[in-house]
């Protein structure tokens, strides 16, 4: 079969069958990743499909798959957020910037095919730069795991053969970004000095560190990605949510959200940072291979129910603009890092949490990471390649 060509045919992502195809190679590749946890093939399937995802709603996607003598060999998509082209430049996005993503193939001379077509068509739709791999927007999965493949991932995480670094910088791309997570061990307290910093807040009656409402679920996800868009509105690769994207992220999220794990930071009475954690799903998902039938929805929906495991997984934590800098808000990250700390092991038996991720650069959550004593147990980088128009 090597000496047949290699054959790479854009795909609609409309097209049903031919989704399921591209997600199917996928996963197929996914199983042979020492360590991977299988996901659940339907949230696979509805976040390439335009009518269900509203990441396509400002995006232009191509999908490509790769053939040779007949047999799916490998898969790539192109894409153009239209949100990421208004983001300065500064910022690692902006003007004439696409991207690829779900980067899967069987050798290098695969490899170079399939990001040889996502070039083309990113320069036929008149970009310049490609940025990748991003599994399709920067919330979803961004980056290539290069350090860290020794260990199951944690959900929403990406997880790649560690063969692909050499093969995606042997096709001329270099490194633009790197993205860190943190291993945090959370059976003991935190050091002295943040009990210390803790208990002045605890003491502080404009402070109050609360947990979600769920019956009002709907308007605290929006309170919480106002904080994000204004927390992280100035950091690197930064692209705003829209109100369909709140909507999709708030009934997404639902069923993993415990309100002892999910802090709102409130200063006299307003609400100025957040802090989310859930469970690691990855735990049943490994149990029961990624398959909900026959019986795997029954595992699931009893983990949900009651999740008890040893992982937690903190995505997302952010303090609004006009106070980061100041020592209130490592004041209030601290808290809420405590606070969801003491429920996580009292009501949920966790052991240890995985922060992130993190940008290389931002000097005051590594700061935050480093007090508490977690160290860097993950390493994601995003790669730039100029298309030399």
């Amino acid at each position: 079969m090597q000496d047949n060509p290699i054959i790479v045919t854009p795909i609609a992502a409309s097209d049903k069958r031919q989704r399921t195809q591209f997600v199917e190679i996928g996963r197929r590749f996914s199983e042979k990743v020492p360590h991977f946890v299988p996901q659940l093939r339907s949230e696979q399937m509805e976040l390439v499909d335009p009518a269900k995802n509203p990441f396509f709603e400002h995006a232009r996607v191509q999908l490509f798959i790769a053939t040779r003598g007949g047999v799916s060999v490998g898969r790539i998509s192109a894409h153009i957020d239209e949100l990421a082209l208004a983001i300065p430049a500064e910022q690692g996005m902006g003007p004439g910037t696409g991207m690829f993503g779900y980067f899967d193939a069987v050798d290098q001379a695969v490899g170079n095919a399939l990001l040889d077509a996502a070039e083309g068509w990113l320069r036929g739709q008149g970009m310049n730069r490609v940025l990748g791999p991003i599994t399709m927007s920067i919330w979803e999965e961004p980056g290539l795991l290069v350090f860290g493949h020794d260990h199951s991932p944690m959900l929403m995480m990406g997880h790649h053969p560690a063969h692909y670094q050499a093969w995606i910088e042997g096709a001329g791309y270099t490194p633009a970004k790197k993205l860190l997570t943190y291993h945090l061990p959370i059976s003991d307290s935190f050091p002295p000095i943040v009990q210390r910093i803790v208990q002045s807040g605890e003491r502080n009656d404009r402070i109050r560190i609360r947990p979600v409402d769920k019956s009002r679920f709907e308007d605290e996800v929006r309170i919480i990605l106002h904080i994000l868009n204004d927390a992280w509105s100035s950091n690197w690769g930064f692209v705003p949510f829209t109100e369909r994207e709140i909507s999709y992220a708030a009934k997404k999220m639902l069923p993993l959200v415990f309100p002892e794990l999910v802090r709102i930071a409130e200063l006299d009475g307003r609400p100025v940072a957040f802090m989310i954690t859930f469970p690691d799903v990855n735990e049943p998902l490994a149990k029961i291979g990624g398959k909900l039938f026959p019986f795997g929805w029954l595992t699931l929906l009893r983990w949900i129910r009651k999740p008890r495991g040893k992982h937690m997984r903190v995505p997302l934590m952010g303090v609004l603009k006009e106070f980061q800098n100041s020592r209130l808000a490592s004041q209030l990250a601290f808290m809420m890092i405590e606070f969801i700390r003491r429920d996580a092991v009292q009501t949920f038996g966790a052991e240890r949490a995985e922060i992130g991720w993190i940008l290389d650069d931002n000097q005051g959550m590594v700061a935050i990471a480093d007090t508490i004593g977690s160290t860097i147990n993950r390493e994601y980088l995003i790669y730039q390649k100029s298309l030399g128009l």
